[in-house]
C-alpha cells in the first residue's frame, strides 16, 4: 500500500468519524427536545451517552454509512453487534435492556415489564431515529410504521407493548402536540 492510499484510508475514517459523531448528536439533540417536550429532564440529558464511548463509538465509525444503524451493518458482517450488546445493556429505554428470565425458574426468557418513564424514553428515542435516518421521508406514522414492520420478533413485556404500540398510533393518528398533551396529563401523572 503506498502513502496515498494511506492517506485515503484516513481521510475516509476521519470523515466517517465526523459524519458518525455529527448523526448521534443530531439523534441526542433531538431525543433531548422529546424528552424535554415528555417531562424527562434527566433522561433527555443522559441519553444514549455510551454512543460516544470507544466501544460504540469506533464501530460506528467503521460502519457509518449513512442511511442505517452501523450496528445493523456491523450484525450483518459479523453476525452480531459488539456494539449494540455494549449498548443495550446501559441504556434502559431500550426494552432489551428488560429481558431476563422467567421467575418460574424454568430458565425461558420473557420482556420485563419497563417503567413508564422508560416507555416514554424509548417513544421519543424512535422518533428522533426516524427523524435522521429517513430525513425528508419522515412523517408522524413512520414510528408506528417501522415498529409494526419489526414487532412480531420483539421480546417485550405486553404491557410495555400495549403502552408504546399506543403513544405510537397516537402519534401517528393526531401529531406530535397531542402525544405529548397525552403523556404529561395521562402517561406520567
Amino acid at each position: 500500500m503506498n502513502s496515498n492510499d494511506q492517506y485515503m484510508q484516513l481521510s475516509d475514517y476521519a470523515h466517517n468519524a465526523y459524519r458518525h459523531f455529527k448523526t448521534i448528536t443530531r439523534h441526542k439533540s433531538l431525543v433531548m427536545h422529546y424528552c424535554f417536550k415528555a417531562g424527562l429532564i434527566k433522561q433527555g440529558l443522559l441519553h444514549d451517552l455510551s454512543k460516544y464511548s470507544p466501544a460504540e463509538f469506533m464501530v460506528g465509525v467503521k460502519y457509518f454509512n449513512g442511511k442505517r444503524s452501523p450496528n445493523t451493518v456491523e450484525r450483518e458482517i459479523l453476525g452480531y453487534s459488539a456494539a449494540w450488546l455494549h449498548h443495550k445493556g446501559r441504556n434502559k429505554h431500550h426494552f432489551e435492556y428488560w429481558i431476563d428470565n422467567k421467575p418460574d425458574g424454568d430458565r425461558n426468557m420473557a420482556g420485563v415489564k419497563m417503567p413508564v418513564k422508560y416507555v416514554v424514553e424509548m417513544f421519543c428515542d424512535r422518533i428522533a431515529a426516524c427523524r435522521v435516518y429517513l430525513g425528508e421521508d419522515y412523517t408522524d406514522a413512520s414510528p408506528y410504521e417501522y415498529y409494526a414492520r419489526s414487532h412480531s420478533h420483539y421480546m417485550i413485556h405486553p404491557e410495555t407493548d400495549r403502552l408504546l404500540r399506543r403513544l405510537l398510533i397516537i402519534l401517528r393518528d393526531y401529531g406530535e402536540e397531542k402525544v405529548f398533551a397525552y403523556i404529561r396529563r395521562r402517561v406520567l401523572k
